[in-house]
């Protein structure tokens, strides 16, 4: 058998050594050219701007996702990328954007407000000055208290949210210690990852039915029947002027649109409460003005290529990929821009650097992963299974598919999914990156994102471990998660290291070893 050394400081691995006999040596002036490419001549921060501030949000079908896709179609191509294309995936649902937004206290005394509409939720059809009314939700038959006294009045639930102080920074990095432990983890039991995405919809689906959430839907239905303006909803996590907002109506084409519902700080709703429940008379001007795109129902990922030069290898393919969309309260820069900009500059990179690859090279921008993977889904359905959910030709043909979708944080190694031959090739592609913080290879899973899609098929799917950063705490699916929030050294990073991957996959003797 044959042993593959590249440096004499990396780490032995600890796979069974049948596994490393498939491990394959790195071109090293290769890996020259890629790096000076990527952490010298970086174009990854403007290709950022241009997915967040020049875009706006990208909520699955708006206007922003619109602008978004184009500019990446039109980047692709100027890089070199051919092919490239905005490609139905199949039917999403409604789009929806947001024009307007007023909301301020106007008694007991003036005060601005900080709150953010729901997704897919009705506008206030013009300015409505409305008393606050508290009501207790806790089961429908004490929703029967307030039969006859919504009308005009914007809802908020007799339900104090504290806040709690924090005395953990909101960002950051793995230890290495936390690093050792996700490395020294055992193989997972199940041989795919579990669709988390798809699971998380399914409870909402059956939150909708039960418990909490069927109380809810009663209130909102007897808002809309006695003419109230709007609900106020809050989390403990929406405080220090950071608000999580996310959800709120459906975006399918035949549904009506929701009763709107706005998320608020946390210390403004708690403001409401405390003097509405001391019998203080408050009121406030709400106006919101929300648009519906229900012309085309169709949901679009944005696909392009560098084409394979080998003859015997060409038709086979290696995949990179992001989601493309976001939620609508910030411009979803850490969730996903980040992701897709480092996408598109791996791309650009690889061209960029003159180096032809033996496979072809593809890069996929997913729509609505944040519904549930669906763009991702539905172009693995359409591209390689056939008419009975059964693998095609084009599925003996795929080599591997590497994601980015957590955070602006830079790579600290891969989720192997319980490729242990896979885990083995990792691991001498990072040798030449370890100087850079990147060298951790779990076999452990990793979910609720894109490369979901391909595992559950069958075909090897990957995430890379990133640094958290601020991403739970600060950033993921609220209004901060803006530019300003990304890491341009992190980036720079990210890019260089998924165009050597994609790049390595490209090159190999043979397709990436399946589980």
């Amino acid at each position: 058998m044959k042993f593959i050394k590249i440096y004499s400081f990396a780490l032995l691995f600890v796979f069974p050594i049948v596994l490393i006999a498939q491990t394959e040596s790195v071109d090293q002036d290769v890996m020259k050219k890629i790096r000076n490419e990527g952490l010298l001549n970086s174009k990854v921060m403007d290709i950022a701007f241009n997915l967040t501030d020049k875009s706006g949000n990208r909520l699955a079908n708006s206007e922003g996702y619109a602008r978004a896709a184009n500019y990446a179609k039109e980047v692709l191509t100027k890089n070199g990328a051919v092919n490239a294309v905005i490609e139905p995936w199949g039917e999403f649902g409604k789009g929806w954007d947001l024009e307007k937004m007023y909301f301020a206290m106007t008694a007991p005394y003036y005060k601005p407000l900080l709150a953010w509409p729901k997704t897919w939720t009705a506008g206030t059809n013009g300015l409505k000055n409305a008393t606050i009314i508290v009501v207790d939700a806790k089961d429908s038959v004490t929703l029967l208290n307030y039969k006859g006294q919504l009308k005009g009045k914007i809802i908020i639930l007799d339900q104090e949210n504290k806040y709690k102080q924090s005395f953990k920074a909101d960002a950051e990095r793995y230890t290495d210690e936390a690093l050792a432990a996700m490395e020294a983890a055992a193989a997972p039991a199940i041989s795919r990852t579990p669709d988390t995405a798809q699971q998380r919809r399914m409870r909402e689906m059956q939150a909708q039915r039960s418990g909490p959430q069927r109380v809810m839907n009663l209130l909102k239905a007897m808002a809309i029947e006695e003419g109230a303006v709007a609900m106020l909803t809050t989390a403990t996590r929406n405080h220090d002027g950071t608000i999580f907002a996310q959800g709120g109506g459906s975006y399918k084409g035949t549904d009506p649109a929701n009763f709107l519902d706005l998320a608020m700080s946390v210390e403004d709703y708690n403001t409401f409460l405390r003097l509405a429940k001391s019998g203080t008379t408050v009121k406030a001007d709400l106006e919101v003005k929300t648009k519906f795109h229900t012309k085309d129902l169709q949901g679009y990922n944005v696909l392009a290529e560098i084409p394979g030069t080998d003859p015997l290898l060409k038709d086979e393919v290696v995949m990179i990929g992001a989601h493309l969309d976001s939620w609508q309260s910030g411009t979803g820069a850490t969730d996903n821009a980040s992701g897709s900009a480092v996408m598109i500059e791996a791309m650009r990179i690889i061209k960029a650097a003159g180096i032809d690859p033996k496979r072809t090279i593809r890069i996929g921008l997913w729509s609505a992963e944040e519904e549930g993977l669906l763009g991702s889904r539905g172009y693995v359905k359409k591209t390689f299974m056939d008419a009975n959910n059964q693998p095609n030709a084009a599925h003996q043909k795929f080599s591997t598919y590497f994601n980015i979708d957590n955070g602006t944080g830079k790579i600290r190694g891969i989720y192997a999914q319980g490729n242990t031959a896979a885990a083995a090739i990792f691991k001498t592609w990072f040798a030449p990156f370890n100087d850079l913080g990147a060298k951790t290879v779990t076999l452990s899973n990793t979910g609720s994102t894109d490369h979901i899609a391909f595992d559950g098929v069958g075909l090897p799917g990957f995430q890379f471990i990133q640094d958290p950063i601020e991403y739970s705490t600060r950033t993921h699916h609220s209004n901060m998660d803006v530019y300003d929030h990304l890491m341009q050294d992190d980036l720079k990073q990210i890019a260089t290291i998924v165009a050597t991957f994609a790049l390595n996959a490209a090159q190999q003797t043979s397709l990436m070893p399946r589980k």
